[in-house]
């Protein structure tokens, strides 16, 4: 929800309903930013859940909106490819980034967007570093900076969550796993939001602006990979990228492809979540009551608010040959957006899905991070750092209390927060 939103919830609502079912576009940024995307998902679940729109900024594409269809689509990756990105593509934004850019670039060129058997190979490149065993010794020292995060914080003054919070965790845990040099960790949030944001949103000006931040990211690593191609192999990510044989060779543009995903992979589940959880609990006192009362529930909160704030709202792929799905024919070479957002509060799969409840019977039972073999290999890297800092904050403070509604992002890919207003009236 937006403070500046120009139409209310109520005429979203009425607005969507009346719409000719043909028209709907269900990525149109302007509902994100608002908060009022929640009818349109709501009708195409149960009017046309295998949704067909024929013109948008995006190019045609369809919607895929409920649980078991969208699982049919992310686990046959033999009938749905990556290869040709992972987000819905505005056409306009491309050809203006290409121009800058200089080259083509389709949702980057990392792992994410290869298909089998490459995905795989490079994929457990990486797999080590985000492995139980190593999450396990690194969670003493995300401990450790977490609660120096929350011990900086102001009390009885108003600040902003997500940039002292949100953003500081992510990238002290970013520049860990990378061993980024950690004085320069805001760099990774700089780069992250250039990558998602277009000129005007975030901290982009321009084009030009966006183009220079990232051959300044695309600068930096590669020196990171010059200097651990050239040492001994070490549990960062970029020397397991360097020395495994599945990715020592592979092209410039692929270790770029492979540096954005894992930096705004990195960064934007996990932030948007620990924004989302304060601003959910405030919006249910009773469930932010019950989390007090049983710390041993954070666990399970941080599921729920994985669910309920969904912080990619999508995916895409294209089809490789004709598929039936839901009574339509998709056809071969049509981009499909697989809606993780809509599939999260499936009637059919979620017992009162539009409800935020902390201690669900299942909490796990969402669709976040995706399945299949592309499912996301950094879950419970997120999942530490979540319940991380959320057993530091009951430790620390009775209560955090938003004071203002939060400024949304512009995207229908990254469903997350731009700021949050809180005050934090006193320390335990």
């Amino acid at each position: 929800m937006n403070i500046s939103a120009k139409i209310t919830a109520a005429d979203a609502a009425a607005e969507i309903a009346a719409m000719p079912l043909e028209q709907l576009n269900p990525a149109k940024v302007s509902r994100f930013y608002d908060d009022t995307i929640w009818p349109v998902f709501e009708r195409l679940r149960r009017e046309d859940p295998v949704h067909f729109t024929p013109d948008s900024e995006y190019g045609p594409y369809w919607s895929i909106t409920k649980w078991n269809d969208i699982m049919a689509v992310d686990t046959d990756h033999e009938s749905f490819s990556s290869a040709e990105g992972i987000t819905l593509i505005n056409q306009v934004a491309m050809a203006e980034q290409e121009k800058v850019m200089g080259v083509r670039r389709r949702g980057g060129a990392g792992f994410i967007t290869m298909d089998e058997p490459q995905h795989s190979h490079a994929r457990k490149a990486v797999s080590p570093t985000v492995a139980p065993s190593n999450l396990h010794n690194m969670a003493p020292l995300v401990r450790e900076r977490a609660g120096q995060i929350l011990d900086s914080l102001p009390i009885g003054k108003e600040f902003d969550w997500v940039d002292l919070v949100s953003k500081e965790l992510t990238a002290m845990t970013l520049a860990t796993l990378f061993d980024f040099p950690f004085e320069d960790r805001r760099k990774l949030t700089y780069w992250s939001d250039m990558v998602t944001n277009q000129p005007g949103h975030g901290p982009v000006k321009s084009w030009e602006h966006k183009g220079q931040a990232m051959m300044e990211c695309f600068s930096a690593f590669q020196e990171l990979w010059d200097q651990r191609v050239n040492a001994e192999p070490a549990g960062d990510l970029i020397s397991m990228l360097a020395h495994n044989p599945a990715t020592r060779d592979m092209e410039l543009a692929t270790y770029q492809g492979n540096v954005i995903l894992l930096i705004v992979g990195g960064n934007d589940t996990t932030r948007n979540t620990i924004s989302s959880s304060v601003y959910s609990l405030n919006k249910n006192p009773d469930q932010y009551a019950k989390l007090r009362a049983n710390p041993d529930l954070v666990l399970s909160m941080v599921s729920e608010t994985i669910r309920w704030q969904t912080p990619l709202a999508h995916m895409a792929r294209v089809a490789t040959r004709d598929v039936e799905l839901g009574g339509k024919t998709i056809k071969k070479g049509d981009r499909v957006a697989m809606w993780y957002i809509s599939g999260n509060r499936d009637e059919e799969m979620v017992d009162r899905p539009n409800e935020y409840i902390i201690d669900r019977e299942r909490p796990r039972q969402h669709m976040s991070f995706g399945f299949g073999v592309h499912r996301c290999v950094g879950n419970r890297v997120a999942e530490m750092q979540l319940t991380i800092i959320w057993e530091e904050i009951l430790k620390r403070f009775p209560e955090i209390k938003v004071v203002g509604e939060p400024t949304l992002n512009w995207s229908a890919f990254v469903h997350g927060f731009e700021t949050l207003p809180v005050i934090i009236p006193h320390r335990v």
